[in-house]
């Protein structure tokens, strides 16, 4: 199928405000899905709720829209149902990290062979720009009008950390860059990870002086340093930085597979033992 062939055209325009970057990254992703030859058959996309979980409204194929920070939940469940299935997890910061971050660290634990792809546009989009658990210390939110006092999660290094074999995260201004880690995601057997640095001009940009997205996304490339050179810097050079990269890449058994070794050798040892 042509990547154009997995978008729901007759829903368009897109629900996102104008200049976000969801639909930046769900064009990289149906990209993706062509070079690898998914079929609308074979691949679920799950998707919560906030801004990018709107996402499979777009998307032409299997599809799953549930509750707010459960989406990794359903995602896990459909692919142990059916191993056979493409299972790809959208979520937000909020919907991934502050309402559903145990579901997240357990999932890249398990390692579930599902695709989780966040969007991290830094504050609760689709509610009024509230603060979330990746707003940066010291930025504005409509409900942090003096300023964050909270430091966010690292959540590629989080996921890394809980264990999953495949964790990187680009931006929407390196939208090549993004593409080639959704690509090696979707390979990856086991848990993978694709964190997208995104603008939310709307919301987060207007609260802290970058109205345009243009401008939202010049302080995403201007405050971005790869995983290369962020090892250079003091932890106060890092401090709020976009740290952009692979943050692991390893051959892990996924779930799945293990447990069906597992069950095939208490058959064999239940069958001896007769």
């Amino acid at each position: 199928m042509k990547a154009q062939e997995f978008l729901v055209k007759e829903k368009f325009p897109l629900f996102w405000c104008a200049g976000c970057g969801n639909g930046s990254v769900m064009h990289a992703i149906v990209r993706c899905f062509e070079k690898l030859n998914y079929t609308r058959e074979n691949t679920v996309v799950v998707t919560g709720i906030g801004c990018w979980g709107k996402g499979d409204d777009y998307i032409n194929t299997n599809t799953f829209h549930g509750t707010h920070g459960r989406a990794l939940a359903f995602g896990t469940g459909i692919k142990l149902a059916n191993p056979e299935l493409n299972v790809v997890v959208l979520m937000g910061d909020g919907d991934g990290a502050t309402i559903g971050g145990n579901h997240l660290i357990h999932a890249a634990r398990r390692n579930v062979d599902v695709t989780s792809i966040v969007v991290n546009n830094l504050n609760y989009g689709m509610t009024g720009g509230q603060y979330s658990g990746t707003t940066p210390c010291n930025k504005t939110t409509s409900t942090s009008r003096y300023g964050h006092i909270e430091h966010g999660f690292d959540l590629s290094g989080l996921v890394a950390a809980a264990g999953a074999p495949y964790v990187a995260r680009g931006s929407v201004y390196g939208i090549v860059q993004l593409e080639k880690f959704i690509l090696e995601a979707l390979k990856k057997k086991g848990f993978s990870f694709v964190e997208a640095i995104s603008q939310c001009p709307t919301h987060f940009g207007r609260l802290n002086g970058m109205k345009e997205p243009a401008g939202m996304l010049n302080w995403i490339k201007e405050n971005s340093v790869s995983v290369s050179s962020a090892n250079q810097l003091s932890d106060s050079e890092r401090e709020n930085k976009f740290i952009l990269g692979k943050f692991a890449d390893k051959e892990k058994e996924d779930y799945s597979t293990k447990y069906l070794r597992v069950i095939r050798e208490a058959k064999k040892i239940k069958e001896g033992g007769k």
